[in-house]
Formats: C-alpha cells, sequence, structure tokens
C-alpha cells in the first residue's frame, strides 16, 4: 500500500477513491452503516484512518459519495417504457434490487448530513438535484401528462417515500418477530409493492390536477 499513499497525480487520486467507495459499499453488504467506523473502513482499504481521511474527512462524507454514485448508477440503468403501472412496477422493482442505494437514503437525514462540512454538504446537495432533474426527465418522457413541476415533484417524492418505506420494509429482528402476530399484520411493509401503489396514485393525482 506506499504506493497508494503516495499517489499524487488526479488520476491516481480518483482511482484511489474510487477504491476506497468500493471498499465502503462492499461493507454495507455485511453491516448497517451506523455499525461501520472509520477505522474499520481503513482497516478494510488497507491504510491508516489518517490517510482516508486524506480522500474523505469522515465516514459520513464517504457514504455521501457512495450515495451519489448509486443514484448514478440506479439512473444510468433505469429505462422506463410502458403504461402508468408499467412504469411504477420498473421504478419500485429497480429501486428494490439495489439495497445499498435504498439504505444509504433511508439514513440520509439523520446519518450522513450529520457530520460532514458545510462545503461537503452543498456539492451533495448541488448533485442530488441533478439526480433529482434527471429522475425527472424520465418520468415526465415516460408519462404522458406530467408537468416539468409535476414531474419534480414526482422524483422528490420518489426519494422522500423510498426514505420512509425502507426501513419499515427492513426492520431489526424483534421486530420482524413481532409482527409476526395475525393482529399486527398491517405493521408488515412490502417495500416494492407499497412504492408501487404510491407512484400510481400520485401520478394519477397529477394527472388530475392539470
Amino acid at each position: 500500500m506506499s504506493d497508494f499513499q503516495r499517489a499524487r497525480s488526479p488520476e491516481q487520486v480518483e482511482a484511489r477513491r474510487e477504491a476506497i467507495l468500493d471498499v465502503a459499499e462492499q461493507l454495507m453488504t455485511e453491516s448497517s452503516v451506523d455499525e461501520i467506523s472509520m477505522r474499520e473502513l481503513a482497516r478494510r482499504v488497507g491504510l491508516s484512518a489518517s490517510n482516508v481521511a486524506r480522500y474523505f474527512p469522515t465516514r459520513e462524507a464517504v457514504y455521501l459519495e457512495v450515495l451519489d454514485r448509486a443514484r448514478g448508477a440506479w439512473l444510468d440503468s433505469l429505462t422506463l417504457d410502458g403504461d402508468l403501472p408499467e412504469v411504477a412496477a420498473t421504478l419500485a422493482a429497480s429501486l428494490a434490487a439495489r439495497p445499498v442505494l435504498c439504505e444509504l437514503i433511508s439514513v440520509l437525514a439523520n446519518v450522513l448530513e450529520r457530520n460532514v462540512s458545510a462545503e461537503i454538504a452543498r456539492e451533495y446537495k448541488l448533485r442530488s438535484a441533478k439526480h433529482n432533474a434527471r429522475t425527472a426527465d424520465l418520468l415526465r418522457t415516460a408519462l404522458p401528462g406530467l408537468s416539468p413541476e409535476a414531474a419534480q415533484e414526482l422524483s422528490a417524492a420518489i426519494f422522500v417515500f423510498t426514505a420512509g418505506l425502507w426501513p419499515l420494509a427492513h426492520p431489526n429482528e424483534a421486530v420482524r418477530e413481532a409482527i409476526k402476530d395475525p393482529r399486527l399484520s398491517g405493521s408488515r411493509v412490502d417495500f416494492e409493492a407499497r412504492l408501487r401503489r404510491i407512484v400510481i396514485v400520485l401520478v394519477r393525482g397529477y394527472r388530475a390536477g392539470s
């Protein structure tokens, strides 16, 4: 790893940032974000925490970048065709198939934005706005009758509902055991099915109000 630490060119720095992000994303397949420390991330990368901090000052800064990258990859892969139910189904299924993205969305406000500088937060928000605009463009193309404003609102709503539904659909072990009680059947959340239904209802509302 000595060569890693001596990286100086912009290309080398970018390669090392990407390597750190790859390891950070891999760790999320093993633990939740709040269980991953900067020390553990650095150990898995093969550097000291101080060396990782040359590229990302905090764990939260790392995972904001992972989130940004994951949203871009999701949009790169997203193709929306068909009628409203088909588009809604594709959207919901595509998000359900990306648990790292959904978990990061779900902890954005209460974890990832809590330990970063104003500059890092600003840069993330600016890139997030571009992702929202790109999502809105895809939605407006796929769903005739949506105004630009409605498409933007729908894009933001999909993000917000993902943030809320994902943890409800993936509770901890104690809650999973509790909601096996037939009396609590209404507490069980199917993320994909619920998000699909929400998108359909919202689009119909936007169309009716246009």
